[in-house]
C-alpha cells in the first residue's frame, strides 16, 4: 500500500504556549491503536508512516471512492480536557499536521471531559450545490486591500446560531484549502485554487459583506455561501508551502484595486459560473501555470496583485528578506522576537550575532522556528516567516502583558457580587473584561473585548460567547452564576496552564581576552555542556566582547513567581509539577504560609 505521515503539534493560547508530554494515540477506522507518542518540549510529535490508497485515485475524477484513508487522534494531559479528531483524510505521499489545542480544565472539575472533531470529505467530493453570491466590480467599503488577522469565521449559515471562531488569515487560507481539495494535485492546479481561496475571502473583507449586513464575522464555512473551512483539521505540507508563498497575493481585474469574486465549485458533481476545481487539474496536466488556469474561468484581464497591509503585526515586512549578511533594524527587530519567543520554544537556538547583524546563530534560529512551525527551513526571513514570527511574538507577549495585568488587578478568588449588564460601568466592568481577555487566548468561541470599563456591545458580545461555551443561558448580563463560572475557568487555566518561558537562573557574562569556555565554566561552577546548551553553541569558539548566558544554578533551575491572591505551595506545587519541599527548601521556608505580592523560587527541574 502507499504511504501518508501524520504528525501533531499541541499548543494553547495562539500557540503562545507548547504543551509538552501530551499523550497522542493515533487509531485506525476500526478504532485500534496504530501508535502512542508524546509530544516534546515545542508540543510536537514526528511525522508518522500511515498506510492509505495510492495517489492517483486523488487525480481521478470520475472515481467514486474515497482516494484516502481515515484516521483518529485522541489526545490527554493532565490538566485538560482531552480532545478526538476523527476522520482524518491521509494521502499518498502527503504529510498532514494536525494542530492540536486543548482547553484547561476549571478549577472546580474533577475530571476531563472529550471534545470531538469530525473532520470528513473535502468539499471536492462533496455533492452540495453553492450558491455564492458578490461583487465582481465597483461596490466596495474599505479604501484598500487588507489582510485581516486574525480572520473571523462563522461556523454555519450566514443566519444559523453557530459559533465564530478567530483564526490568522495563513492558516485560515491553508485550512480551506486542506479542507476544500486534494493535496495531490499538480502544484499549478493547487496554486491556482489557492489564489481563487485568498481572493475569495480578501473580496468578503474588502466589501464588507457581512459586517455590512449587521453580522459580527468576516465570513463563513458554509459551502453554500462561502468556502469550506474545518475548524482544528490538518494542514498538508504541499498546501502549506504555496500558502506561505503567496498568502499576501490576490486576484484582480487590470485596471482595479478590488479582489475580484473568485467562486467556484467541483465542476463534476456540482457545476457553476466561476472556476472548476477538478477543471484546473486537466488545465495543469496540459501545462498551463496557475495565471492561465485562471483566465480560463475568470476575464481574461484579471492579474496577480500583492498586499502588505496586514492587520494586528506589530512591525510591517520590510520588503525584502533577511539572510546572512543583512544589518539594520529589522535584522534586530528580528533578533528581538526571536530571543523572547525562544523563552517559550527553547528548541530554537540562542542568538549570539551582534545586535543588527544576521550572521550564522541568526540563521540558526531562524531555521529553527521555521521547522517548529511548519515553514521551509532555508533560514531566510521571507515575507511567510516574518509574519509568523511577528504572530508568535504578539501572542506570547500579550501572554505575559495579561499576567502581569492580573497581578496588578488583584483579581483575587472570590467573585464581585454585582450584576452587571450593557451600559455598566466601573471597576467591576474592567475584572470582567480582563478575566474575558485571558478566557479568550484559550478558548477560540470567546472574542476579547477592550478593556475601557465601559459594558458595551462588544463585551456583550464575548459575555455571550462565553455563556454558551459554558453552556449557561446566553442572556449577555454577568450575575452570580455567570461570575463563578468566569473565575472557575481562570483559576483553572492559572492551575493548569504550564508556566511561560521558564530559565534556568543565568547571568550575563562578557568574554575577555584570554577566556575559553573551561576557564568560565571552572570559574562560576557550572559545565562548557550547559554554557554551550544555554548559548545555542555548536563548538568551544568565543569571541572577546560576546555576551554569554552563564547558568548560576545548575543543579536547581527555578523561575521567580510573585504569590497572588488564592495561591497556596500544594497548588503551586502542582502547576509547575514539583513538591512542596522543593519549593519550601529552595526558599528555606520553614512553613507553608505564603503572603501576597511575596516572590518565590519555584524549580522547574
Amino acid at each position: 500500500m502507499a504511504i501518508g505521515y501524520l504528525s501533531i503539534q499541541a499548543r494553547t493560547a495562539h500557540e503562545a504556549v507548547p504543551l509538552s508530554g501530551v499523550r497522542i494515540q493515533i487509531l485506525d477506522d476500526m478504532g485500534n491503536t496504530v501508535y502512542t507518542l508524546t509530544t516534546d518540549e515545542s508540543g510536537e510529535t514526528e511525522a508518522m508512516p500511515l498506510e492509505t490508497v495510492d495517489k492517483s485515485f486523488s487525480l481521478n475524477q470520475y472515481y467514486s471512492g474515497m482516494p484516502y484513508v481515515n484516521y483518529s487522534v485522541l489526545a490527554q494531559s493532565a490538566g485538560f480536557d482531552s480532545l478526538l479528531v476523527s476522520d482524518i483524510p491521509i494521502f499518498d505521499g502527503e504529510t498532514a499536521s494536525l494542530p492540536i489545542s486543548l482547553i484547561p480544565m476549571h478549577e472546580t472539575q474533577r475530571r476531563s471531559t472529550q471534545t470531538e472533531i469530525s473532520i470528513g470529505q473535502p468539499a471536492v467530493s462533496m455533492q452540495e450545490q453553492r450558491n455564492q453570491e458578490g461583487s465582481t466590480a465597483a461596490p466596495y467599503v474599505l479604501r484598500q486591500v487588507v489582510i485581516p488577522n486574525p480572520i473571523t469565521v462563522h461556523l454555519g449559515a450566514p443566519s444559523a446560531s453557530a459559533v465564530n471562531v478567530q483564526v490568522s488569515f495563513l492558516d485560515y487560507v491553508k485550512n480551506v484549502a486542506s479542507s476544500e481539495i486534494y493535496p495531490t494535485w499538480p502544484e499549478a492546479a493547487l496554486t491556482a485554487n489557492i489564489y481563487a481561496i485568498i481572493t475569495f475571502a480578501l473580496n468578503r473583507v474588502y466589501t464588507e459583506w457581512y459586517r455590512s449586513r449587521g453580522y459580527g464575522f468576516d465570513i463563513t464555512n458554509s459551502t453554500a455561501y462561502d468556502q469550506y473551512f474545518v475548524y482544528g483539521r490538518p494542514i498538508y505540507e504541499s498546501v502549506s508551502r504555496i500558502v506561505d508563498r503567496i498568502f499576501n497575493e490576490y486576484v484582480r481585474r487590470q485596471g482595479q484595486n478590488a479582489p475580484y469574486f473568485t467562486s467556484f465549485c467541483n465542476g463534476t458533481t456540482v457545476s457553476c459560473q466561476g472556476m472548476s476545481q477538478w477543471g484546473t487539474v486537466t488545465l495543469a496536466n496540459r501545462g498551463l501555470t496557475p495565471i492561465e488556469i485562471l483566465r480560463s474561468y475568470y476575464p481574461d484581464d484579471v492579474e496577480i496583485a500583492e498586499t502588505n497591509i496586514i492587520t494586528g503585526i506589530i512591525s510591517s515586512y520590510p520588503g525584502t528578506p533577511l539572510r546572512v549578511g543583512s544589518t539594520g533594524l529589522d535584522v534586530q527587530t528580528i533578533q528581538t522576537y526571536l530571543n523572547r519567543i525562544r523563552r517559550n520554544y527553547p528548541a530554537i537556538p540562542a542568538i549570539t550575532d551582534e545586535a543588527g547583524t544576521f550572521g550564522d546563530s541568526t540563521q540558526n534560529a531562524v531555521t529553527g522556528f521555521q521547522r517548529i512551525f511548519g515553514l521551509s527551513p532555508d533560514g531566510i526571513v521571507g515575507n511567510a516567516t516574518w509574519y509568523k514570527i511577528s504572530s508568535l511574538y504578539t501572542a506570547v507577549t500579550r501572554l505575559a502583558d495579561l499576567d502581569s495585568e492580573g497581578n496588578t488587578l488583584g483579581i483575587g478568588t472570590v467573585p464581585p457580587s454585582s450584576v452587571l449588564r450593557q451600559g455598566s460601568r466601573g471597576p467591576d466592568v474592567i475584572t470582567l473584561q480582563y478575566l474575558l481577555n485571558v478566557i479568550s487566548e484559550y478558548y477560540p468561541s470567546v472574542p476579547a473585548p477592550t478593556q475601557d470599563g465601559i459594558f458595551g456591545s462588544g463585551t456583550q458580545q464575548s459575555v455571550i460567547a462565553f455563556q454558551r461555551a459554558l453552556q449557561l443561558a446566553p442572556d449577555g448580563m454577568v450575575g452570580p452564576l455567570t461570575w463563578r463560572a468566569l473565575y472557575e475557568v481562570y483559576q483553572g487555566i492559572e492551575q493548569n496552564v504550564p508556566p511561560i518561558g521558564p530559565e534556568t537562573g543565568s547571568f550575563e557574562y562578557t568574554v575577555r581576552a584570554g577566556d575559553s569556555l573551561w576557564l568560565i565554566a571552572n570559574k562560576y561552577g557550572t559545565t562548557v555542556d550547559a554554557i554551550k546548551r544555554l548559548n545555542g553553541l555548536t563548538s568551544d569558539l568565543i569571541n572577546i566582547g560576546q555576551v554569554l548566558k552563564i547558568p548560576s544554578d545548575q543543579n536547581m533551575p527555578y523561575i521567580e513567581y510573585t504569590v497572588r491572591p488564592g495561591d497556596t505551595l500544594w497548588i503551586l506545587a502542582r502547576r509547575y509539577e514539583t513538591t512542596v519541599d522543593a519549593i519550601k527548601r529552595l526558599n528555606g521556608l520553614t512553613s507553608d504560609l505564603l503572603n501576597i505580592g511575596q516572590v518565590l523560587r519555584i524549580p522547574t527541574n
